[in-house]
């Protein structure tokens, strides 16, 4: 008796980590304002090629001169990939150019569309936006 207990005990815990990195992800929608589109140019200062969603940032400056670092998200490392996109792909003080959608926080964030590489190609940042719409 105490063993079928402790499986289910067991089994309900499994089941209860297995949801909780699905807790911690997030709708385009919620975050995310697709009426409001940005174009940034910048220089890339860092790159965090991870799970669930690729991020970068580069510092932007405004018509005073001002610089400001933005936030920018792509998609999931593997689907960058299947994009062609590499971990090398964007390098610290690459200059760039991004198109995206504005955070709806008013916070300087924003889900990256494409973005216009140091080398001069436009490629799709597999952003949760324009997934299932095609490929840009």
């Amino acid at each position: 008796m105490k063993s079928k207990i402790l499986a289910v005990v067991v089994a309900g815990l499994g089941l209860l980590l297995c949801s909780v990195p699905m807790l911690a992800h997030h709708s385009f929608a919620a975050e995310y304002d697709s009426a409001k589109p940005v174009t940034l140019t910048g220089t890339v200062t860092n790159v965090e090629w991870m799970n669930p969603h690729a991020r970068f940032y580069i510092d932007v400056k405004d018509e005073k001169g001002e610089v400001s670092n933005w936030e920018l998200e792509l998609g999931s490392p593997n689907g960058l990939m299947r994009q062609g996109w590499t971990r090398n792909s964007l390098k610290k003080g690459d200059a760039v150019s991004v198109t995206g959608s504005l955070a709806k926080d008013g916070s300087k964030l924003a889900n990256a569309r494409t973005v216009k590489l140091a080398d001069g190609r436009q490629v799709f940042a597999g952003s949760s936006e324009t997934e299932g719409k095609g490929k840009q």
